[in-house]
């Protein structure tokens, strides 16, 4: 029998063509949790987006879910606890994935320090003469160029972020559970503590995954580490405690956040939005391209096939399910 596969998002139509030569494919867009949790126990596989949350009651009425692929480097959308102990493989993509957000982030860097946004608010409103406002805050813009720029988390895309970093002409340092001797040896990136990466860099860009040691890791003890820098965000939300985010831009400590993730997503209200000249703000789309999606999306059926196929792929995020269900037990191809 053909497995059953549900696709949750508008995915890109090679992709789909792949995945349809192995198992029988439908969608359901951007579904309630309980219109997914009435639907789920007929599938094998399912595939989602960050933008679909799939809870423990989803995966409580799983009776014959094997794999959740996410179509993302992030799977904090997914509750992997509830999933391992039910014997369902949850896997994360990487790959062009990783280029397209670290692009994204030099491109959130370089908008923030040179107010990018600001000033074309400002063309768009006719307001040409604004230029000479902007030139009396001269003194308030700056150049990436000889900058030191801290970057906590040197996975796939820290070392993206850190090669790029680097022919700006920056010196780079970095915090990661492990240290990266390829890293360090390509860029000359320097290994330090955490605290003392921020006190460090006069940029800190944060490329962490979510995760219980890493919530609010940017605190309001850590901000004081900030005063007079900048801070870039595009991990995820709960690496950074907004509250304690604002207050540092309101008091003048902070000079700059700039982010594409937030604590409580999606956002049509936030205080952030007050801070334009301080702030560049964009709604979770750093690895959003052309490229990156359809790469994304080969991935992502790759990595659901070879867990119906009996295989552990790579990026298996939650590798103690192997325990509770081998691979040989969801085989189906």
């Amino acid at each position: 029998m053909r497995p059953r596969v549900l696709v949750l998002f508008k995915m890109k139509s090679k992709p789909v063509e792949e995945l349809k030569k192995y198992a029988d494919v439908d969608f359901l867009l951007y579904p309630s949790v309980e219109e997914l949790a009435e639907k789920i126990g007929d599938y094998d596989g399912l595939i989602v987006s960050p933008l679909n949350r799939v809870p423990k009651e989803v995966i409580e009425r799983a009776e014959r879910l094997k794999v959740i692929s996410c179509h993302s480097a992030g799977y904090d959308h997914v509750d992997v606890e509830a999933a391992t102990e039910k014997g369902i493989y949850v896997t994360k993509v990487s790959g062009w994935l990783s280029e397209a957000v670290a692009e994204f982030a030099v491109g959130l860097t370089i908008a923030l320090l040179r107010k990018i946004p600001y000033t074309d608010k400002l063309i768009r409103k006719g307001e040409w003469e604004s230029h000479a406002k902007i030139w009396s805050s001269f003194k308030d813009i700056e150049t990436v160029y000889g900058k030191k720029v801290g970057i906590l988390g040197m996975g796939a895309i820290g070392k993206a972020i850190a090669r790029r970093m680097k022919a700006m002409g920056t010196e780079i340092f970095y915090w990661s559970r492990s240290r990266k001797a390829n890293i360090e040896a390509e860029v000359g990136a320097k290994h330090l503590p955490l605290d003392e990466v921020l006190r460090e860099s006069d940029i800190v860009i944060l490329a962490l995954p979510a995760t219980p040691e890493t919530y609010h890791i940017i605190n309001e003890e850590r901000l004081k580490l900030l005063e007079g820098k900048y801070l870039v965000n595009i991990g995820r939300g709960t690496l950074v405690d907004e509250k304690a985010v604002v207050k540092a831009i309101e008091e003048g400590k902070l000079k700059g956040y700039a982010t594409d993730v937030f604590e409580k997503e999606p956002v049509t209200e936030h205080p952030l939005f007050e801070y334009e000249w301080e702030t560049v703000l964009t709604p979770h789309h750093a690895g959003l391209s052309r490229e990156a999606m359809e790469d994304m999306g080969f991935q992502a059926v790759r990595n659901l096939l070879t867990v119906l196929r009996g295989e552990v792929p790579d990026t298996l995020v939650n590798r103690e399910v192997v325990k509770v269900r081998p691979p040989e037990k969801v085989r189906m191809l």
